[in-house]
């Protein structure tokens, strides 16, 4: 037996963090070549590996977590595989040297390719064997202590590189580790149950999770890791949570005592190897071996290892939308109306989602066929903004125009896509668009289709009680009028909606603010209740007074109060006054809602960012 699997049959072994995350902080540039550093800057590296070691970390990471010839073929470096894996197992066994530390082991870093194996892509399984081979050949020439293949997302593909390493050495320790998804599935959509059981007749010393979210997620899935698979060593490295990005880079938000706490709570779920992954650094790594050595620990992180019987191979429950976190939790929303493009071409709007969220905008709600103008759909857009953004959208789905065959398939699809936040409305009649003899009627009204998504879908049957195999997330918006011509009458509507399942209510926009706390007096007066479910208000930023005037006197429901109408008239620079009455609008309402709908007019979306600079001016 190595001396590795010795260690680990003696107690919990801690490895060390991101490497990446300590480079970047010391001034290496996002997108450089991490693995090339071995041979430009050493010193950088080593200076890494004896923080760790100074921090307590029984096992070093090599530096070679892209060494293979894949992925050094996009940088012109595809001939050094061998150079690069030698210069990172001779850093870090230097690093250990200088330490002084015995009984540290290195661990040899080997990533995926970073190109989809065969039938998923177009790298063959012999190069991708090929591949695997080469770099690992020159770790284990070079005397690491064992090999972890780390942050693999494809079953298949880490099944190839234990292939490849065991191949190679019959003896040489494996660890090999998967990263799963917010929603606890590979990306390929494998659960943590059907990776274990594949893992642990691989030929793998060690089998785990890395990566992924934050120790909380990562403590779930080593879990049911150790519960399919019991007698198999388990390893978990999660990351410092989930990633924001601020200033166009990523800060991780876990904290070094919060790791602290979760590796006992690792080492009392029965996981033998614990680490940090993206995000974590010497710090963290620090807080876990204090927690470790600490024989008066308490355990402060209830852990709950799943029994057998509760382990299924089944898809898990999506995650809430963050917009649904959000509205949960009382945070104030902010979101903006964009009108997809007239053609098949994305990049205006995807730049202006990008512009709006660099002004702090959180949200983008895309309309479908605004004034029944034939325009690009809406989950396409939608899509596009949430994969290239990483921004979260709302998807207006108007039921006019639909059948109910047609809806179900078409929520579905935006579901697939990962576009759950739908803002449900009756749409604008055809005759008043690019096609007014086009066809114009419905199968189901908007409380019925909120009905359809809270009741139906959600609980994973369709409309005629077939099973969907799987529910839906949706989380479910729909239309409020706060200043109507009927009170009762929008009342009525508004519980019924409530009654459906609205998750919050978009509302039209809004220039009383006072009658917004009036709204929601004369709904507890008449429900004898108070309105509970999160408001969202529109607000429409005026251009000029022409732009008020048609609005005031041609558009049905919208009243501009003449004091504004004035203002406009007598504004040197209207535009600026409409960014002005807008922002005293927003924070005059703003204790009343729970968030805001931006309509910026004619396509002018910087009004929206201009408004919103007063959000960040006065923080909740």
């Amino acid at each position: 037996m190595s001396h590795f699997l010795e260690r680990l049959n003696q107690g919990t072994v801690l490895f060390d963090g991101a490497m990446g995350t300590s480079l970047h902080q010391m001034g290496v540039r996002s997108g450089s070549n991490l693995d090339e550093i071995n041979l430009t800057d050493p010193h950088l590296v080593e200076t890494v590996h004896r923080r760790y070691l100074e921090a307590g970390a029984d096992v070093i990471q090599t530096n070679t977590f892209g060494a293979n010839e894949i992925k050094l073929t996009q940088h012109g470096l595809a001939d050094r595989v061998y150079q690069i894996n030698e210069a990172g197992v001779e850093i870090a066994r230097h690093a250990i040297e200088k330490n002084g530390r015995a009984g540290v082991f290195v661990a040899g870093g080997v990533s995926p390719l970073g190109a989809w194996i065969a039938p998923v892509g177009r790298i063959s399984e012999e190069r991708a064997y090929r591949a695997f081979r080469s770099q690992i050949n020159a770790l284990i020439l070079n005397a690491v202590d064992l090999i972890v293949l780390e942050t693999f997302s494809d079953l298949h593909e880490i099944q190839i590189a234990i292939k490849a390493a065991r191949d190679l050495s019959t003896t040489i320790p494996i660890m090999a580790q998967m990263t799963f998804t917010r929603d606890d599935l590979t990306i390929l959509g494998e659960t943590p149950a059907q990776v274990a059981e594949a893992l642990a007749t691989s030929g793998a010393d060690v089998i785990g999770v890395n990566c992924s979210g934050g120790p909380s997620q990562i403590l779930r899935i080593a879990s049911i890791f150790h519960t399919v698979v019991p007698n198999t060593r388990i390893s978990a490295q999660p990351n410092a949570g989930f990633p924001e990005q601020i200033d166009g880079r990523f800060a991780y938000p876990a904290q070094p005592d919060y790791f602290g706490e979760y590796a006992l709570a690792f080492e009392e779920a029965g996981i033998c190897v614990v680490g940090g992954c993206c995000g974590t650094t010497p710090a963290h790594i620090r807080a876990m071996r204090d927690a470790l050595d600490d024989e008066a620990r308490p355990y402060a992180v209830e852990v709950k290892v799943p029994k057998p019987n509760e382990i299924t191979v089944e898809t898990p429950l999506e995650q809430p939308t963050k917009l649904s976190q959000m509205l949960a939790h009382g945070e104030f929303v902010s979101t903006v109306e964009v009108a997809p493009p007239r053609s098949y071409t994305p990049q205006r709007v995807i730049a202006t989602a990008e512009m709006l969220r660099d002004a702090g905008i959180k949200f983008i709600n895309v309309s479908d066929a605004p004034l029944a103008r034939m325009r690009m759909s809406p989950w396409a857009v939608a899509h596009l903004i949430q994969d290239r953004l990483g921004m979260e959208t709302v998807l207006h789905f108007p039921v006019r125009g639909r059948n109910l065959l047609r809806i179900q398939g078409d929520l579905l699809a935006a579901h697939a896509l990962n576009v759950r936040n739908v803002f449900v409305t009756m749409g604008d009649p055809t005759k008043i668009g690019d096609y007014p003899d086009s066809f114009d009627t419905h199968d189901v009204v908007p409380t019925g289709l909120v009905k359809l998504l809270s009741s139906r879908l959600n609980e994973g049957i369709d409309q005629a009680g077939n099973s969907l195999g799987q529910p839906t997330r949706f989380t479910v918006g729909a239309a409020l009028d706060m200043n109507p011509q009927n009170m009762e009458k929008q009342l009525k509507l508004a519980r019924k909606k409530i009654d459906n399942g609205a998750n919050f209510l978009l509302s039209q926009p809004v220039f009383e603010p006072e009658k917004v706390p009036l709204f929601r007096k004369a709904y507890e007066d008449y429900f004898e209740e108070p309105l509970t479910t999160p408001i969202i208000a529109g607000l429409l930023p005026l251009f000029t007074i022409r732009h008020a005037n048609f609005l005031h006197n041609e558009v049905p429901g919208m009243s501009i109060p003449v004091e504004i109408r004035q203002r406009l008239e007598h504004a040197n620079t209207p535009a600026e006054e409409g960014v002005l009455i807008a922002q005293e609008i927003l924070l005059t309402m703003r204790e009343h809602v729970q968030g805001v709908y931006f309509m910026p007019p004619f396509g002018r979306y910087y009004l929206a960012a201009e408004v919103a600079e007063v959000l960040q001016a006065t923080p909740q």
